[in-house]
C-alpha cells in the first residue's frame, strides 16, 4: 500500500496529461476523430492483454477504416500521450529523489555521498582521492541518432509542461494558484498540438550538432560544474586539505561532424561548421555569464579592497562610464567580456559585427580562466569569498571544462577506406604498387619506414581519387582546429572494424601527412584508437595490441602519448555478429585479456564504450554496467558513447541530468577504488558463461546468418525499408548499398527490431543456450547459474538487462509485422522459431532467478510499462496499417509523414530503442 501512495502523485499527473491532452484533441479535431482515437486504444488493450483474434479483426477494420487525415490525428495523439508520459515519469523520479532528500535517508547506489562512504571506509583519504582524479578521465561522447528527429520547439515546449508540473508539486498553492496553473498546462498543451514535432526535411549534419547542443543549454554547462562543486565540498569535509579545484576529469566528448564512418556527408566544411558551432556556443554562454556577474559584482572601491591584479583588469577595460568609475570588479568584467567578444570576432563567430573596443583576443582559454582566478584571487583575499563561490564559481569551472572548443570531437573512418587511401599514397609515390595485396608482416615494415622519414608521400602536383582527398583534407581540417581552438577541440581518432597492427600505423601515417606526427621526435599529436567490434575483431583484439606494442615504430609514438592506449569496444556490430549473449560475453573477456596485455607492457588502458540505448547495443542503467567490468578495466578513466532518445531521457531535464553524471562518476570512482568483486574471476562462473556463449552464438547464427531468406524477412517484417527511404538522420542505413545483414548499420539492425516489438537481438538464444547448460549439467547446473546471477555484478546486470528487454517485447504486436512478410513459406519457417525462443528465453530467466513474473525485482519499470503501454500499442498498429499503404503505392505526404510520426512516438514510449 505503502508503494501505492507514493506512486499516487504520478498516477494523478498522468491522468491530467491525458484528460487536457484529450481536451486538446476533442477541441481541436472534433468529437468523432476522439471519439474514434478512444476505440482504437480500447480495442489495442484489448488486443494486448489477450491476444484476443476478434480485437484483432476489430483493429483492422478500424485502422482500415481511418480517413488519412484521421490516421495522422490518432498517431499524433497517441504520440505526444507516450511524450507526456516520459515527463510525468521523470518529474516523478525527481520527486522521490527529493522526498529522500528532505527526509535524509541512507543515500543510495549511483549517488557520490555513498561512493565516498565506500572508498573512504576502504581506506583511501581524500589526499588519495585528489590523487586518483588527478589521473582521470570520465568522459561521456554525445552522438547522432536516426530516431531523434524532433525539433528543439517541442522539447523546449515539453520542458514547459515538466516546469509546470514542478510547480504543482511544490505545495501550498491557493485554489486559485492551482487553477491557473492548470489552464497554464493546457496552453502548454495546445502548443504542442498545435506545433510540428517533427523536421520537414531531412537532417543534416549541422543539424544534429545543433540538436546536441540545446542539451549543454539543458544540463551540462551548469550542472557538469555543480558535479564537481559537490564533490570538492564532499572532500572539504572529508580533510581535503587543499583550496585548490580538483583537476577536470569530467569531460564532454562528440561524435558529431568528425564521425564519417559510412557517412558520406561528413566533410572538412561539416568538421569546420561543427568545431564553430560547439566554440560559439560555450564562448555565448560565457559571455552571457560574464554579463551577469557584472550586474551582481557592484562592489564599491571605497567599501571594499581590490587585487593589483583587478585594478590592472579593471584600468585595461577601456570602459569610460562615470557610473562604474568605483566599481573595480564590474570594469574588470566588462574588459573581460571584451577580450572575449575579440576572441569570437577573432575565431570568425562574429563576422561582421564591429568591434565595441579595442580589446585583444585571448591567445587561449588559459589566459580567459586566469583572468578568472585573479577575480576569485581578489574577492576571496578580501572578505568576498562567499561572493566568489558564486556564480564565478560555475564560471570558472565551466571554463576549465569546456575551454574555447567546448566538446572534444572524435574523428572516425573505417579501416578500409584508411587502407585504400594509404595505399594510394604509396603507389604515387614509387614505394608499393599493390599495398593491399601485402602481408600483414609486409605492410608493418613499409609503414614502419614511412613514418621514420620526415619525406611525406602526397604532392600537390599530383591528382588523387576524390576519397583520397576528401580524407586529407578533413585531416588538415583536424590539424587547424586544434590551433585555432586548442588542441583538446580534437584528441582522439577512431579506427572502425580494426583488425590488425596495421590498421593503426596506417592511421599514424596519414596524421604525419597533416602534421599530427612529427618523425623528427616521433610525436602523436592524437590518440589513435582500435575500434573492436565483431566478435573475430573483440577476440583477435589483445593478440593485436600485443604485437601493435611490440613494434619499434610504434614504441617511441606511445611514449610521446604518455604511455597510455584507448581501446573502443563495439557493443553495437558485435550484437549484430553473434548475438546478446556472445556479444557482452565477448566484450568482457577482451577487456579482461586487454588489462592483461596492458599490465605486461606496462601501459594504461583507457576504455571507450561503445554503447546504444538498447539492450541489443549494450544499453541499460551506466551505474551497474560500469562496476560489472572487469578488475583494472576502468582504472580512473572510461568514455562512453550516449545517443538517441537516451539523451533526451537522461539530459533534457537538469536534475535528471545531474543525477545521470552523478552515476556516471560515482560508478567510475567505486570501479577504480574499491577492491574488485572475487567472482568476477571465478573460473567456474567464466567457464559456464563460454558454455553458454557458445551455444548461444550457434542458436543466433543458425537464424540470423543460416536461414535462406532471413535477410528478406527482416526487412519485411520491421519498418527499417521505410526508414531507410524517409529521410530519417543523416547517415544511410547500410554501409554499402546492399541490404546484407552484414552490411546494415547496428543502429537500424536493432532499432527495426524494436519498432516492431520483438527486440530480437536482446534475447535471442539465450533460452537455447541455458537449457542446454541445464540438460548437460543438471541440478549443479542451475545452482551455478543462480549463484553467478547472485554474486557476480556482470551476470546480474545481463539478467537484468534480459529481464528488461524481455518486458518491452509483445509477441502478439510482432506476429501483426510479422503478417507483412507476404512470403507465407518464409514467415512459417522464421516467425514460430521465434516464439519458441522467446517462451524458452522467459522460461529459462525465470528458472535462474527465480521469478514468476517479468520486472518483479524492478518495480519502478514495471509501473511504468503499466502506465505507457496500453497508449503505445496503437502506435504500432497505425505502424503496421501505414506500412500497408506506402508499400501498395499510396504516395501520399500523409502517409509517410505518419509513418514517422510513429517510428518517433514508438521510440519515445521504449524510451530505449536504438
Amino acid at each position: 500500500m505503502a508503494a501505492d501512495d507514493k506512486d499516487a502523485p504520478l498516477r494523478e499527473d498522468i491522468r491530467l496529461l491525458g484528460r487536457l491532452l484529450g481536451e486538446v484533441v476533442r477541441d481541436q479535431e472534433g468529437g468523432e476523430i476522439f471519439a474514434c482515437i478512444e476505440q482504437v486504444r480500447q480495442t489495442a488493450l484489448r488486443f494486448h492483454r489477450d491476444e484476443d483474434p476478434s480485437a484483432r479483426d476489430e483493429l483492422g477494420q478500424i485502422l482500415s477504416g481511418l480517413s488519412r487525415h484521421g490516421t495522422t490525428q490518432t498517431i499524433r495523439a497517441f504520440s505526444y500521450f507516450s511524450h507526456l508520459a516520459n515527463i510525468a515519469e521523470d518529474q516523478h523520479h525527481i520527486r522521490r529523489n527529493r522526498a529522500h532528500q528532505i527526509a535524509q535517508t541512507a543515500p543510495r547506489d549511483g549517488s557520490l555521498a555513498l561512493a565516498l562512504k565506500r572508498i573512504f571506509a576502504n581506506g583511501t583519504d581524500a589526499k588519495g582521492l585528489r590523487e586518483a582524479l588527478a589521473k582521470a578521465l570520465i568522459s561521456p561522447v554525445l552522438t547522432a541518432h536516426p530516431t531523434e528527429v524532433r525539433r528543439k520547439s517541442t522539447l523546449d515546449r515539453e520542458r514547459d509542461i515538466a516546469a509546470l508540473l514542478a510547480e504543482r508539486d511544490r505545495g501550498g498553492l491557493t485554489p486559485e494558484e492551482r487553477a491557473v496553473g492548470e489552464e497554464e498546462l493546457e496552453r502548454a498543451i495546445l502548443t504542442l498540438w498545435q506545433t510540428s514535432i517533427l523536421r520537414r526535411n531531412r537532417l543534416g549534419v549541422g543539424d544534429e550538432v545543433m540538436n546536441a547542443l540545446a542539451y549543454y543549454d539543458y544540463t551540462f554547462l551548469n550542472e557538469l560544474p555543480r558535479l564537481y562543486h559537490m564533490l570538492e565540498d564532499a572532500l572539504a569535509e572529508h580533510g581535503n586539505g587543499s583550496n585548490e579545484p580538483l583537476p577536470a576529469f569530467f569531460r564532454m566528448g562528440t561524435w558529431i561532424g568528425g564521425d564519417r564512418d559510412g557517412h558520406p556527408f561528413v566533410t572538412a566544411d561539416v568538421l569546420d561548421e561543427a568545431t564553430t558551432l560547439n566554440s560559439d556556443k560555450i564562448l555565448t554562454h560565457y559571455q552571457s555569464e560574464l554579463e551577469s556577474l557584472a550586474g551582481e559584482l557592484s562592489l564599491d572601491e571605497r567599501l571594499v579592497s581590490v587585487s593589483n591584479e583587478v585594478a590592472a583588469l579593471a584600468d585595461d577595460a577601456d570602459d569610460s562610464s562615470p557610473h562604474r568609475r568605483g566599481e573595480p570588479y564590474r570594469r574588470a568584467l566588462i574588459g573581460v567580456s571584451n577580450r572575449l567578444a575579440a576572441t569570437r570576432r577573432a575565431l570568425g563567430h562574429l563576422n561582421g559585427a564591429a568591434p565595441t573596443s579595442g580589446a585583444h583576443p585571448y591567445p587561449d582559454a588559459a589566459a580567459f580562466q586566469e583572468d578568472l582566478a585573479a577575480l576569485h584571487r581578489s574577492l576571496a583575499a578580501n572578505g568576498s569569498a562567499r561572493l566568489a563561490n558564486g556564480r564565478l564559481r560555475q564560471l570558472r569551472r565551466a571554463a576549465d571544462i569546456f575551454g574555447f572548443h567546448l566538446a572534444t570531437l572524435d574523428l572516425r573512418q573505417n579501416s578500409d577506406v584508411h587502407e585504400r587511401v594509404v595505399g594510394e599514397l604509396l603507389q604515387k609515390a614509387g614505394v608499393v604498387e599493390d599495398y593491399a595485396g601485402l602481408s600483414e608482416d609486409e605492410r608493418i615494415d613499409v609503414l614502419s619506414r614511412e613514418l621514420a622519414t620526415a619525406r611525406l608521400l602526397a604532392s600537390p602536383y599530383i591528382d588523387y581519387s576524390e576519397e583520397a582527398e576528401k580524407e586529407l583534407k578533413i585531416l588538415r581540417h583536424a590539424a587547424a582546429a586544434r590551433k585555432r581552438y586548442g588542441n583538446a577541440v580534437i584528441e582522439n581518432t577512431i579506427i572502425s572494424q580494426a583488425s590488425a597492427a596495421s590498421d593503426i600505423l596506417e592511421v599514424a601515417l596519414l596524421l604525419k601527412e597533416v602534421g599530427l606526427m612529427r618523425p623528427t621526435d616521433q610525436t602523436l599529436a592524437l590518440n589513435i584508437i582500435p575500434l573492436f567490434e565483431t566478435i573475430g575483431d573483440l577476440r583477435a583484439g589483445p593478440a593485436i595490441m600485443d604485437r601493435l606494442f611490440n613494434l619499434p615504430a610504434y614504441k617511441p609514438l606511445l611514449q610521446s602519448r604518455g604511455r597510455m592506449q584507448e581501446v573502443m569496444l563495439g557493443y553495437s556490430d558485435s550484437n549484430k555478429d553473434g548475438g546478446f549473449l556472445t556479444s557482452r560475453w565477448e566484450v568482457f573477456k577482451a577487456e579482461h585479456a586487454l588489462v592483461d596485455v596492458f599490465d605486461r607492457h606496462d601501459v594504461q588502458i583507457r576504455l571507450f564504450h561503445g554503447r546504444g540505448g538498447s539492450v541489443g547495443r549494450g544499453g541499460g542503467p551506466s551505474y551497474e554496467a560500469i562496476l560489472a567490468q572487469p578488475p583494472g578495466a576502468v582504472a580512473g578513466k572510461i568514455r562512453i558513447t550516449e545517443q538517441g532518445e537516451v539523451i533526451t531521457g537522461k539530459y533534457s531535464n537538469p536534475e535528471l541530468g545531474r543525477r545521470n553524471l552523478e552515476a556516471i562518476a560515482a560508478a567510475t570512482l567505486e570501479a577504480t577504488l574499491l577492491p574488485p568483486v572475487e567472482a568476477n574471476t571465478s573460473p567456474e562462473f567464466m567457464s559456464a558463461m563460454d558454455d553458454l556463449s557458445e551455444r548461444a552464438f550457434r542458436a543466433y547464427r543458425h537464424l540470423v546468418y543460416e536461414t535462406e531468406g532471413f535477410a528478406h524477412y527482416f526487412w519485411s517484417s520491421t519498418v527499417i525499408g521505410e526508414i531507410a527511404n524517409l529521410n530519417i538522420g543523416s547517415r544511410p542505413a547500410s554501409r554499402k548499398n546492399s541490404r546484407a545483414i552484414e552490411d546494415l548499420r547496428a543502429i537500424p539492425w536493432v532499432f527495426g527490431w524494436s519498432q516492431c516489438r520483438l527486440m530480437l537481438p536482446g534475447w535471442y538464444g539465450f533460452g537455447t543456450a541455458v537449457k542446454g547448460y541445464l540438460d548437460t549439467h543438471g541440478e549443479s547446473g542451475l545452482h551455478t547459474l543462480q549463484a553467478m546471477g547472485r554474486d557476480w555484478p556482470y551476470f546480474d546486470t545481463l539478467l537484468s538487462s534480459l529481464d528488461m528487454v524481455l518486458s518491452k517485447t509483445d509477441i502478439a504486436i510482432a506476429s501483426r509485422y510479422a503478417e507483412l512478410v507476404t512470403d507465407e513459406e518464409l514467415r512459417r519457417r522464421v516467425f514460430p522459431r521465434v516464439r519458441e525462443e522467446l517462451n524458452l528465453t522467459r522460461e529459462m530467466l525465470f528458472e535462474i532467478t527465480g521469478q514468476s513474473e517479468l520486472l518483479e525485482s524492478n518495480p519502478l519499470l514495471a509501473r511504468s510499462i503499466r502506465n505507457r503501454f496500453p497508449y503505445l500499442d496503437p502506435l504500432n498498429h497505425l505502424q503496421i496499417e501505414l506500412m500497408k499503404r506506402l508499400r501498395e503505392g499510396d504516395t501520399d505526404d500523409r502517409v509517410s509523414h505518419g509513418l514517422k510520426l510513429t517510428i518517433n512516438g514508438i521510440a519515445a514510449g521504449l524510451r530505449n530503442s536504438g
